[in-house]
Parts: structure tokens; C-alpha cells; sequence
């Protein structure tokens, strides 16, 4: 039996919000965490770019390719629109994406871990 993949595009910020980074992947989770640990040298380390402000799912790396490049081409405000339509308050979604809740009990946090497909049930674009 075949297993489907599913394939990310995210956009990262600063914690201050001053610059942008769009990047694609198929697995969301172990990428952030690459970001936020500065595993790997380029732009995201050097300007600090650790906030998950955004993502979508894709089914297949074409599609995901294609709009990475698309959200790539927007505008700053454009972009912006497209956070907050997701993100109003600009918060880093990692901690939601891996289940970790604010001032959470640990029962609550492990009731809140969020499984791959479920998280892209609602961001999907393919």
C-alpha cells in the first residue's frame, strides 16, 4: 500500500517581524526545528528568522514548488494579508504545531499534539 506524502510551504519570520523567509518542505516539524536550532548556515540563521508565521499543505513537491515561488513574487503587504489570514496576532505557530500549549498540563498537552494530516486538513491548497 502506497502511503500519500505531504508536502509544505511555510513562511518564517523574525520575532519582530522585519523580514520575511518562504521556503517548501515535506516534513514541517523537523524543518522549524532546523530553523529555530540554526543547524543550517544561510539567511534564516544569519537574520535570526525562527517564528513560524505560516504554512500549506500540498499533496505533491510540484504544486508545493509552484507556490512557494508564487508567495515568493508577493509584495511585503501581500504576504502580510496572507499571514494574518491564518495568524491575525503574527505568533510563532510552532509551539500549537507540535502540541505545545501555553500553561497547559502535561494531559492537555499530550490531548493537544497535532497529527500531520490533521494539521493540514484546513491548509491545504492542491
Amino acid at each position: 500500500m502506497k502511503t500519500s506524502k505531504q508536502f509544505y510551504v511555510y513562511i518564517l519570520s523574525n520575532k519582530h517581524n522585519t523580514v520575511f523567509y518562504t521556503g517548501m518542505c515535506n516534513d514541517l516539524i523537523r524543518r522549524i526545528y532546523e530553523h529555530k536550532n540554526k543547524f543550517v548556515d544561510g539567511f534564516t540563521n544569519r537574520y535570526n528568522i525562527t517564528w513560524l508565521l505560516y504554512y500549506e499543505c500540498a499533496d505533491n513537491p510540484e504544486s508545493a514548488i509552484l507556490r512557494e515561488k508564487q508567495i515568493k513574487d508577493y509584495n511585503r503587504n501581500k504576504k502580510l494579508r496572507l499571514i494574518q489570514g491564518m495568524n491575525f496576532q503574527m505568533k510563532d505557530l510552532y509551539p500549537e504545531l507540535i502540541g505545545e500549549a501555553v500553561h497547559s498540563s502535561p494531559a492537555r498537552k499530550r490531548a493537544s499534539v497535532i497529527s500531520r494530516s490533521a494539521f493540514c486538513n484546513e491548509r491545504s491548497f492542491s
